[in-house]
């Protein structure tokens, strides 16, 4: 029987309530790593303030700097739609589209990984930045640590694929893609906030 016509199955009060527990969890998780990547924003912001006052070099991007970025940011937010697209599909329970959409999310979360270590590869062996300099240390740090949110998140992606491909998803029992997309969005937002405060007012 083909997957999108399979009649999904209410689940019970029971598992429900478990569901809502573990939505619920997810964003007390979303909370703390929202205070560490403003710890990491807030460090990186005084550190740029301290090098203009103390008449240290600071890294300005270029012009393809914010080309190739601006790419990766566009990259991203398409990756936040397909997720979006994603859950409405399994909401009418149409499991392949949700299959497809879980494929481009981790093509586009990917593409994203692959932007992210060109433009690394640039500032290092092209401009000459390093863990070394004020700018080095702040912005590998900062972009690092968001990079591997995307990383870990292109993981789950293919895991929560990999339970759809077995049918296990319906348009009662979607909780755990809405869980992944919860975190996907959460580092999305947290990416269009490193944009803006990285490269748009520096």
């Amino acid at each position: 029987m083909n997957q999108t016509t399979v009649a999904p199955r209410p689940l019970s009060a029971e598992a429900v309530h478990a569901n809502e527990n573990r939505k619920f969890g997810m964003w007390l998780f979303l909370s703390s790593e929202l205070l560490i990547f403003a710890g990491l924003i807030g460090a990186f912001v005084l550190t740029r303030r301290s090098a203009f006052q103390n008449g240290l070099e600071w890294w300005e991007p270029n012009t393809f700097s914010l080309a190739l970025v601006s790419i990766n940011t566009f990259i991203l937010l398409a990756s936040s739609l397909m997720v979006v697209l994603g859950i409405e599909a399994i909401r009418v329970n149409d499991q392949r589209k949700l299959q497809r959409y879980l494929i481009l999310t981790a093509i586009l979360g990917a593409m994203f990984l692959g932007g992210q270590a060109i433009e690394y590869s640039l500032l290092i062996f092209e401009e000459g930045h390093s863990f070394a300099d004020p700018f080095g240390t702040a912005f590998f740090t900062l972009t690092g640590i968001h990079g591997l949110h995307v990383f870990v998140g292109v993981i789950w992606c293919l895991m929560t694929l990999l339970v759809a491909r077995r049918g296990t998803f319906s348009s009662y029992n979607y909780t755990t893609v809405e869980i992944f997309g919860l975190y996907w969005h959460f580092v999305d937002l947290i990416w269009v906030i490193i944009f803006t405060v990285v490269y748009l007012t520096n």
